[in-house]
């Protein structure tokens, strides 16, 4: 009777390992994209963030401190991995990157099937300001102008629905960015 028992129970734990693992898949996934926080004025090809962008940085971090992020996606440069990585540690992940290049469309892509790696999950990704609402319309939601090369302040929220468009916010936080000309939201 106590084999019986302990394979009903094994059998058990596998069904119910499965239905949770299907419906982690059905769930939607809350998105969040921002651009990399402020860099260096450096003439370097890859600057490091700026005391601006460090500032940026920790407001994301309290901004996101109660959404349960279980996965973060950067570019590999050092403004988008520096933006990245204080979220991810915070939350116990790893970055996982994905390099950009001049095909935007590509990475736009590429990053969104990294999303969908992590159904159900809440997912940060960091791009920059000619890849955030590309990455973005990749996920479904509908096509909006690149940011300008002051916006720093914007966060895009998507809700990946089972079945449907995402639904979308665009919202600030931190600072507000220095391009005031650039700064309207369409």
């Amino acid at each position: 009777m106590q084999r019986f028992a302990r394979a009903f129970a094994a059998v058990a734990a596998v069904a119910l390992a499965g239905l949770a693992g299907q419906a982690a898949a059905q769930a939607p996934s809350l998105v969040f994209i921002v651009r990399h926080a402020e860099k260096a004025a450096a003439p370097a090809n890859d600057p490091v963030l700026s005391p601006a962008g460090e500032a940026r940085v920790h407001a994301l971090v309290d901004l996101l401190a109660n959404s349960g992020i279980g996965a973060v996606i950067s570019t590999p440069f050092a403004r988008t991995v520096g933006t990245a990585k204080p979220v991810a540690d915070k939350f116990g992940v790893r970055v996982d990157s994905v390099a950009v290049g001049a095909d935007v469309p590509a990475h736009a892509q590429a990053v969104a099937a990294q999303v969908r790696r992590y159904p159900g999950k809440a997912v940060l990704v960091v791009g920059h300001s000619n890849t955030v609402t590309a990455i973005a319309a990749a996920l479904g939601a509908p096509a909006m102008p690149d940011l300008c090369d002051g916006d720093y302040d914007q966060i895009f929220i998507l809700e990946l629905q089972v079945s449907g468009p995402p639904r979308v916010v665009r919202a600030r936080f931190g600072a507000p960015a220095a391009d005031e000309k650039c700064g309207k939201m369409d």
